[in-house]
C-alpha cells in the first residue's frame, strides 16, 4: 500500500513539474475537530490539483492522523500532551460549555467562559511552543521552500509560523468569539448598530434595547480580547521574534481571511478586499445510502424521515433527557435515525433507529427527509441549508445558539434549549417545522442563494489560496487602516485639530469683535464729552 501512495505522490508531483511551475507548497497549522473537516476539504482539493500540502501535527493530535494512507504529508512533532490527556482536555471543555455554562445573562455566562477560554488557550499555546521551540523543526521548515502557511485564527500559531518562515498567511475561520479577531486584527467594519455580534443570538433587525444588548456584547468582547490572555500570547511572540510584537499585529498580516460562512446565513455588513465569504464549502451531492439505511428511509412511506445528529462532539445525552427525546420521537408519524452513541433509551419507539454513525450529508440530501434535528454546528446547519432541510435546534455551545438563532431569523428553524425544553415544546416544534410549509419555503429560499454563485465555495477557496502562492502574497488587498493607531483610524486626531482651528477661528472672531466694541465704546464716550 505505502508503494502505491509513494507512486502516486511521485505522478502528482511529476504532473506539477511539467504545468509550467504552477503547483505550489503549502505548509498547514490545523485545528482539530470540525474545524479539521472543513480544512481537509480544502486540502484534499489542494492536492488533487497537485499542490504539495504538509500538515504539522502534534504528537497528541485527535482527528489529524497522521499513520492513515493520504496524499498529505504530516510532520509530527513531539507534544508533552498525550492523545487521551488532550482528548480528555476538549471533552471537560466541551461537557462545561454544553451542560455547566448558564446562558440566561452575559455578566452569569462571562465568569465560566473565562475560566474555559484560559484554559483553551492553555493548551494551545503550549502545543504551539512545542512547535515553534523545536530548532530541529524549525530549520526543516525553512528548508522545504514553502509557498504560504495556512492556518485558523482560533487556534494561534499560524501567524508566528508564517513570520518566522516569511511566508504569506491565509486563514480559514469560522468565527472568534464576539468577532474579535476579525473586527480588532483583521480589520472587518462590523458596526454594532445593525451587525450583531456573535455569540449573541441576535439579528439585524433590533429594538432599541437589542441595541443596548449588542453594544454590551461588543464592549464586552473587546475587553475579553484584551484579557483572554493576550499578554502571555504577545510576550511569547516578542520572545520568539527577539522584537516586541502582539498576537493582533501579526495576525492583521494576514493576506487572504476564508470564513466559512455566506450570505444565505449571514446578515449584509461591510466588507474588506481580503475577506472572502466561503460557508458551505464542505457540502456536496448526496451520494446513496448504505442498504440497511436506505430500507429503513424508504419502509417510511409518504412520511419520510427525520435525521436526528448531536455532531462529532456530542454523542451521548444525560439518561432523563435521552428518554424524554426519545418518548417524543416516538410520537410522530415519521421513521428517524438517530447518531446516538450509548445506553439505548427506554422509551425508543419502533419508528427510531439508532446508529453510532450515519452519512449526515446523504441522509439530508435524500427526498424523503423531512426535517433535520441538530445541535446547530455550522457544519450541519450548511449541509441543511445545501440540501434545504428545514431544522429543529438544540444548541448546546459556543457558536450553536448563534447559528440557530439566524436560521430562526430567517424563518428555516425553530431553536429550542436542550436542558430546558418540555416534551410538549419539543413534539410542537418537530410538527410546525414538518407540517408548516412556510418552513420548508424559507429553506429553499436559502438552498437557492447559497447555489447562485458564479463560483462553487470550495473552488473559491482554493483560488484565493493559489492567488497568494502565485503573487508571494496579497498585500494590495490589505486595507491602510493596519497601519493606524486606534486614534488614526477613528480621525479623533483630525477631529481634534479641526476643533482647534473652528476654536482659534472662533477665539480670533471673538476677540476681534470685543475690540470692535471697545473702540466703538471709546469713541462714543469721547464724543459725548465734547
Amino acid at each position: 500500500m505505502s508503494k502505491i501512495w509513494a507512486s502516486f505522490l511521485l505522478l502528482i508531483q511529476l504532473c506539477c513539474y511539467f504545468s509550467c511551475g504552477s503547483c505550489g507548497k503549502v505548509l498547514v497549522w490545523p485545528m482539530e475537530y470540525s474545524h479539521w473537516i472543513n480544512l481537509k476539504t480544502i486540502l484534499d482539493e489542494l492536492t488533487q490539483r497537485g499542490h504539495e500540502v504538509t500538515v504539522l501535527a502534534s504528537s497528541a493530535s485527535i482527528l489529524v492522523d497522521p499513520s492513515k494512507p493520504s496524499v498529505i504529508n504530516f510532520e509530527v512533532y513531539p507534544t508533552s500532551f498525550t492523545k487521551d490527556d488532550l482528548d480528555l482536555r476538549f471533552m471537560k471543555l466541551i461537557k462545561l460549555w454544553a451542560y455547566e455554562l448558564p446562558r440566561s445573562t452575559l455578566w452569569a455566562y462571562d465568569s465560566k467562559m473565562q475560566k474555559s477560554y484560559y484554559d483553551y488557550s492553555d493548551i494551545v499555546l503550549k502545543l504551539c511552543q512545542d512547535a515553534v521551540l523545536n530548532k530541529k523543526l524549525i530549520k526543516k521548515l525553512k528548508d522545504s521552500k514553502f509557498d504560504v502557511v495556512v492556518g485558523d485564527a482560533i487556534s494561534p500559531c499560524g501567524e508566528l509560523l508564517s513570520e518566522l518562515l516569511n511566508l504569506p498567511l491565509v486563514y480559514s475561520l469560522r468565527f472568534t468569539a464576539g468577532n474579535t479577531y476579525e473586527r480588532l486584527c483583521g480589520g472587518l467594519l462590523l458596526p454594532p448598530s445593525y451587525a450583531p455580534v456573535i455569540l449573541s443570538e441576535l439579528s439585524d433587525k433590533m429594538t432599541f434595547m437589542e441595541r443596548v444588548t449588542n453594544m454590551l456584547y461588543y464592549l464586552h468582547f473587546n475587553y475579553a480580547f484584551e484579557t483572554f490572555d493576550k499578554k502571555k500570547w504577545d510576550q511569547f511572540y516578542s520572545e520568539v521574534l527577539g522584537r516586541p510584537t502582539s498576537l493582533c499585529e501579526l495576525m492583521g498580516k494576514a493576506d487572504i481571511w476564508l470564513m466559512r460562512t455566506y450570505w444565505d446565513y449571514e446578515f449584509p455588513h461591510p466588507l474588506l478586499p481580503n475577506f472572502e465569504y466561503v460557508g458551505g464549502l464542505h457540502c456536496k451531492p448526496a451520494k446513496p445510502l448504505p442498504k440497511e439505511m436506505e430500507e429503513f428511509v424508504q419502509s417510511s412511506g409518504e412520511n419520510g424521515v427525520v435525521v436526528f445528529s448531536l455532531g462529532s462532539m456530542v454523542y451521548t445525552l444525560p439518561e432523563e433527557r435521552a428518554n424524554m427525546i426519545a418518548s417524543v420521537l416516538a410520537q410522530i408519524p415519521q421513521k428517524v435515525i438517530w447518531r446516538f452513541d450509548g445506553k439505548k433509551p427506554d422509551t425508543l419507539g419502533p419508528n427510531t433507529r439508532l446508529f453510532e454513525w450515519i452519512p449526515q450529508n446523504d441522509l439530508l440530501g435524500h427526498p424523503k427527509t423531512k426535517a433535520f434535528i441538530t445541535h446547530g454546528g455550522g457544519n450541519g446547519v450548511y449541509e441543511a441549508i445545501y440540501h434545504g432541510i428545514p431544522m429543529v435546534g438544540l444548541p448546546m455551545f459556543v457558536d450553536q445558539p448563534d447559528n440557530i438563532a439566524h436560521m430562526e431569523a430567517k424563518g428555516a428553524a425553530i431553536g429550542l434549549d436542550l436542558n430546558k425544553m418540555s416534551s410538549a415544546d419539543f413534539l410542537n416544534a418537530l410538527k410546525t417545522v414538518i407540517n408548516d410549509p412556510s418552513y420548508k419555503e424559507n429553506i429553499m429560499k436559502l438552498s437557492r442563494i447559497h447555489h447562485d454563485q458564479p463560483m462553487k465555495p470550495l473552488d473559491r477557496a482554493v483560488f484565493w489560496i493559489e492567488f497568494v502562492m502565485r503573487h508571494k502574497g496579497a498585500k494590495h488587498l490589505r486595507v491602510a487602516a493596519h497601519d493606524l493607531t486606534w486614534f488614526q483610524y477613528h480621525s479623533l486626531d483630525v477631529i481634534g485639530f479641526l476643533l482647534a482651528c473652528a476654536a482659534t477661528v472662533i477665539f480670533i472672531i471673538l476677540k476681534c469683535c470685543l475690540f470692535c466694541c471697545r473702540l466703538f465704546t471709546k469713541k462714543g464716550k469721547k464724543e459725548k464729552r465734547q
